[in-house]
């Protein structure tokens, strides 16, 4: 089921990925990010760490390797990923998921 139009009406990132791979909508405060990502196509986020982040699988399959260690998770799964740990990602076509960041420019909102 898609995210709906409320959420999709709201701010776009400016993500260092194509939008026909990736779709975001995003809300933030100064304490953090909450981003809704929608995966088009499936897509590899190569390993890299950043501060600390907290998601939540609501559509599809992420294969996730978070220091060190790879799990799937599926719809009704959560991850946690503390500041500075590497991690990883083989996302499937059609998955959706919910990020919050503790950065609040961990990604700048587009047209900002």
């Amino acid at each position: 089921m898609p995210f709906p139009d409320f959420i999709m009406s709201l701010p776009a990132l400016d993500l260092p990925f194509p939008e026909e791979v990736v779709q975001s909508r995003a809300i933030c405060s100064d304490e953090g990010l909450c981003v809704f990502f929608t995966f088009l196509q499936d897509m590899e986020l190569p390993a890299h760490s950043h501060g600390a982040q907290w998601g939540s699988v609501v559509e599809g399959e992420i294969e996730f390797t978070i220091g060190g260690e790879t799990r799937i998770y599926r719809p009704g799964d959560s991850y946690s990923i503390p500041a500075g740990v590497e991690h990883g990602a083989l996302i499937k076509a059609g998955t959706r998921v919910i990020d919050v960041f503790a950065e609040p420019d961990r990604y700048p909102i587009r047209g900002r």
